[in-house]
């Protein structure tokens, strides 16, 4: 594998894009650090340092924009917006009739797609930044603790001035969407999901070291676990059911065309981590609500009792009652989510109007029928993988002692196998074109 790298940076044209693609990963991680203007960047620090590792209750959003949404940079808001449009105009495109069009399309329908899912972007960042600073106002209900260990992070709190913030915080958006657009086009890859796991993968070593720190025993411990956890989501990722399809043969004049053999493949993880980033988005709605109405701890005041439960029950990762209902919203959305996007009814058609069938199943409404029972037993696999996959995080906490970023586990592990995986698939394409061994042998 090492020789084959080796290989794509002595190929000219592979050179220059893989150049290209880690020169705007450097420009991400970069605006990352760089801070949102009215914002001190001391404070911040300060506050984190006293409100501890669990201060925080946007763990997943954070760990998406690399650490950059709790340090109020200018890539706060990380590659969420696009994330969440993406979802949403996919999700339209069975409602609306018109999305649906589109779809079947082809080039000039996706193009039509793209842009709506930007401009749906930027609206959400503006939604996102302006809910980012106005609780930024009050910054333990953002990053924990109390008035009295973290009074203010913000130089000017003059309208103006949060207007200034909320607009770069929706251009630092519109930035990163321009910039994973230009890696997919002119880099390797997919844009968005490297921007993603450059993210993802800048945590890492710290989180790796925190657990260092707590002993070489559980150090150990945790990279044993966490090579076998990556052994067995590379195996899942990959795994898929393969459905034979024959091609039926035709006459056309005196040859005989048609005939072959494919099949259908269904991926064992239809619903990638789309699950996961739904029920984590939920369960962080009450939260995200009770912390606004939670009163300053340093003032002595008791919260009301709903604030209470919902801190007590829902705010905590290792809480039996947190860790039910998180596996209960991950079943439910994963089959949601695979219900939504693959419609057996619509491939059991295109499979008859290309005169293929399965072996041993009529065409037409059988087919489907097949398919969908073949599907319903795989997202039921799916579904049990992503939500053991979620607890996994959880479960150190509880019993090992790991802090909340735990890198093995949850969505960060799927995303840093799965887009590695395809970049890597992507990169020995391109190497076969130049009759080079690649890095699958």
């Amino acid at each position: 594998m090492l020789t084959a790298f080796g290989r794509a940076f002595t190929t000219p044209d592979l050179r220059k894009k893989l150049l290209f693609t880690l020169a705007i990963m450097a420009v991400f991680r970069l605006g990352s650090h760089v801070p949102t203007p009215g914002i001190s960047y001391e404070l911040v620090h300060q506050c984190q340092k006293a409100a501890g590792p669990q201060g925080s209750l946007l763990g997943l959003a954070n760990l998406f924009s690399g650490g950059a949404l709790l340090q109020l940079s200018i890539f706060a808001l990380g590659i969420m917006p696009y994330i969440t449009a993406s979802i949403i105009i996919q999700l339209l495109t069975v409602v609306i009739p018109r999305f649906e069009q589109l779809k079947k399309e082809g080039q000039s329908g996706q193009t039509k797609m793209t842009q709506y899912t930007r401009y749906l972007t930027i609206g959400l960042a503006v939604l996102q930044s302006s809910t980012l600073i106005t609780t930024a106002r009050n910054p333990w209900n953002l990053l924990g603790g109390s008035s009295a260990t973290c009074p203010t992070i913000m130089n000017d709190q003059s309208v103006p001035t949060m207007l200034i913030m909320i607009l770069t915080l929706t251009a630092g958006t519109g930035l990163i969407m321009w910039l994973g657009e230009q890696v997919t086009e002119r880099g390797v890859g997919n844009g968005m999901s490297l921007l993603i796991l450059t993210s993802i993968a800048a945590s890492v070593p710290a989180s790796v070291w925190a657990i260092h720190n707590q002993g070489w025993g559980k150090f150990i411990l945790v990279v044993v676990m966490g090579l076998i956890i990556i052994t067995a989501v590379v195996f899942v990722e990959n795994a898929q059911r393969r459905i034979p399809v024959q091609y039926a043969k035709r006459m056309i004049g005196r040859r005989s065309y048609g005939g072959t053999s494919t099949y259908i493949p269904l991926k064992v993880n239809m619903a990638n981590v789309i699950p996961l980033i739904f029920a984590s988005s939920l369960l962080s709605l009450p939260v995200l609500l009770a912390s606004f109405n939670r009163p300053d701890p340093g003032s002595g005041e008791r919260p009301s009792a709903w604030v209470e439960w919902v801190t007590n029950n829902l705010s905590k990762g290792d809480h039996p009652f947190y860790m039910l209902l998180f596996t209960v919203l991950i079943l439910f959305f994963t089959f949601f989510y695979v219900s939504i996007t693959y419609q057996p009814d619509e491939v059991a058609d295109n499979l008859k109007q290309a005169g293929s069938f399965i072996p041993g199943v009529r065409a037409g409404q059988a087919t489907a029928q097949y398919l969908s029972y073949v599907l319903t037993r795989i997202t039921v696999v799916g579904a049990i993988y992503l939500s053991i996959l979620a607890l996994i995080p959880l479960i150190a906490l509880a019993m090992v002692g790991a802090d909340q970023n735990f890198p093995f586990g949850g969505a960060s592990i799927i995303i840093l196998v799965g887009v590695g995986l395809e970049t890597v698939k992507q990169i020995d394409s391109k190497l076969q074109q130049h009759h080079y061994e690649g890095f699958l042998r």
